[in-house]
């Protein structure tokens, strides 16, 4: 893979300064029928995150050294990734936390699963405001399989039915 972004670069097919970033992320909605939560996993690219705290926060935010840094940015996450019933009804999130992993940040928040839900309404606004090709996608994983939705800046609300 670095050797074709080294070749594309050189061709001037690839701008250096983009070359790391992703502008994507996933997300996964697990049902976790042993603890009775929903969990809620997000992945992003750790150089798409630390240059996102620049510009949402602080120019010196540091996200690879700095707790209050992963906790700012895990909260601003939380604000951005919502569940809903599909009449529209919150379902709250918790937030549990932020960790670095290798090339990734995670974020992870959960809910009490509600006792009937034949679907969900998702919403997914992170980074989108800093780079409007951010991709958001979200996994959701039910006893039904895997159903998958994409969340583009023009996109604000999506459905699933189980």
């Amino acid at each position: 893979m670095r050797y074709l972004l080294s070749l594309l670069i050189m061709a001037g097919l690839v701008s250096p300064s983009f070359a790391h970033e992703m502008n994507a992320a996933v997300s996964t909605v697990l049902f976790n029928a042993r603890s009775g939560n929903i969990e809620v996993m997000h992945r992003f690219y750790v150089h798409d995150a630390e240059h996102a705290v620049k510009q949402l926060f602080d120019k010196q935010a540091d996200l690879l050294n700095n707790e209050q840094t992963q906790q700012t940015f895990s909260q601003y996450v939380t604000a951005q990734f919502a569940l809903t019933h599909l009449n529209g009804e919150p379902i709250a999130l918790t937030l549990i936390g932020g960790q670095l992993d290798g090339r990734f940040f995670w974020v992870y928040q959960e809910a009490v699963m509600p006792d009937d839900l034949p679907g969900l309404r998702v919403r997914h606004r992170s980074l989108q405001e800093i780079w409007p090709k951010q991709i958001n996608t979200v996994n959701i994983e039910s006893m039904n399989g895997v159903k998958t939705l994409s969340f583009d800046k023009n996109m604000d609300w999506l459905d699933v039915k189980f």
